[in-house]
């Protein structure tokens, strides 16, 4: 049983992961990591979902790590501090590589670690006014085992200016740097949010997915004679797949496909 997320089902092909720790800003701790990665890794095997939320209660997404879990890791060893890095490490991935994507619900200032979280998200959704910080260096540290979703999603030349500054910047500035994809008025948050959730449980099931795992397998990848093979493969199989078939005649035939019944 989950104690620091509050995981819902409004739909049998949405599931909604809140972080529900909102007397800490939703900071995370072992407990909230090792949560997250079980509720992913739990999403990972469910054929019939085709979307996941992740958002925050309280007034804040995440605040980063808690402050007791901090003062508890002073006196860790070396050794013990690899393996909790290890854990948040593998968080992240399950996030990443959930199968189907991943909508961020960004109500409130997202800190540190909650910055990695929300880099993880597919697509990040931002009320404006919200605030972001990768403060790790005010601390003497460095955002580390969210380092490689951040500089993939907020660009190398601003990682280098937000890594080493550690300086507050608000949606408006993620939005324009592309870290976030939509930035609307508080008001306006779960409409848009419920939208996109919408606009993916509309299309192929198994196409959404392996859109997902494209993005991922092609980015940064040099264009190459393999890589070109392995794109007119993945067409192939998804034209010669029931999916595909049933999507292409749907359209022709100007009716809904059946994974809309």
């Amino acid at each position: 049983m989950t104690t620091t997320l509050d995981i819902r089902r409004p739909s049998p092909h949405v599931a909604e992961v809140w972080l529900n720790r909102p007397e800490v800003r939703n900071a995370f701790n072992d407990s909230v990591i090792a949560e997250l990665t079980a509720a992913f890794q739990d999403f990972a095997q469910d054929a019939s979902l085709r979307a996941v939320m992740l958002a925050g209660h309280g007034k804040a997404f995440c605040a980063g790590a808690d402050l007791n879990w901090m003062r508890a890791m002073a006196d860790y060893s070396w050794e013990q501090n690899r393996a909790d890095a290890q854990a948040l490490a593998d968080m992240l991935w399950a996030i990443h590589r959930c199968p189907v994507p991943v909508v961020g619900r960004i109500h409130g200032d997202c800190y540190a670690g909650g910055v990695g979280l929300a880099a993880v998200c597919d697509i990040v959704v931002a009320a404006q006014g919200v605030n972001f910080c990768l403060s790790e260096a005010k601390l003497g540290l460095l955002p580390a085992t969210i380092g490689p979703y951040v500089v993939r999603a907020l660009g190398e030349r601003a990682s280098q200016r937000y890594f080493v500054t550690a300086e507050r910047f608000d949606a408006g500035v993620a939005h324009a740097l592309g870290f976030v994809h939509e930035c609307v008025p508080a008001e306006q948050l779960d409409t848009q949010v419920q939208a996109i959730v919408a606009a993916l449980v509309a299309n192929g099931p198994a196409a959404v997915k392996a859109c997902k795992r494209l993005v991922q397998d092609l980015a940064g990848q040099p264009l190459t004679d393999e890589l070109r093979a392995d794109t007119a493969r993945r067409i192939a199989d998804i034209r010669a797949s029931d999916e595909g078939k049933e999507g292409v005649q749907s359209f022709l035939h100007k009716r809904s496909p059946a994974w809309l019944g």
